[in-house]
């Protein structure tokens, strides 16, 4: 698959947390990865949603779990859930010891109340 797929499978994730969360300090709950430039962002149910806004900010359309053990893709053009797909530049994940929610020492008592 190409770039005009929405996927490039070169494209190495950004980092190992939702990049806008750590720059503001905040924090999220499970982290989605665009398939297309490897920018990693949090989920629509963690407080800011950065993955969302990075499709609509750059018409990326199709992301994959960035959480262990989970290969599943998202294109939110189409609104379609891929069980899989290709195989991207590693890390497939953020590391295994990085708790969920979020990171470690940012994630507030009440998270759970907090989740949409």
């Amino acid at each position: 698959m190409t770039s005009e797929s929405g996927i490039d499978p070169a494209a190495p994730p950004s980092g190992t947390g939702c990049v806008e969360c750590d720059a503001a300090g905040g924090w999220w709950f499970h982290l989605r990865r665009c398939a297309q430039c490897g920018h990693v962002g949090c989920c629509d149910d963690s407080p800011a949603r950065h993955a969302t806004a990075h499709y609509r900010d750059t018409g990326h359309p199709v992301i994959r779990s960035f959480e262990p053990g989970e290969d599943w893709f998202w294109n939110f053009a189409t609104e379609e859930l891929l069980a899989s797909g290709p195989g991207l530049a590693p890390p497939l994940s953020h590391p295994a010891d990085q708790p969920v929610p979020g990171p470690a020492g940012r994630v507030p008592a009440n998270w759970a109340d907090t989740l949409r």
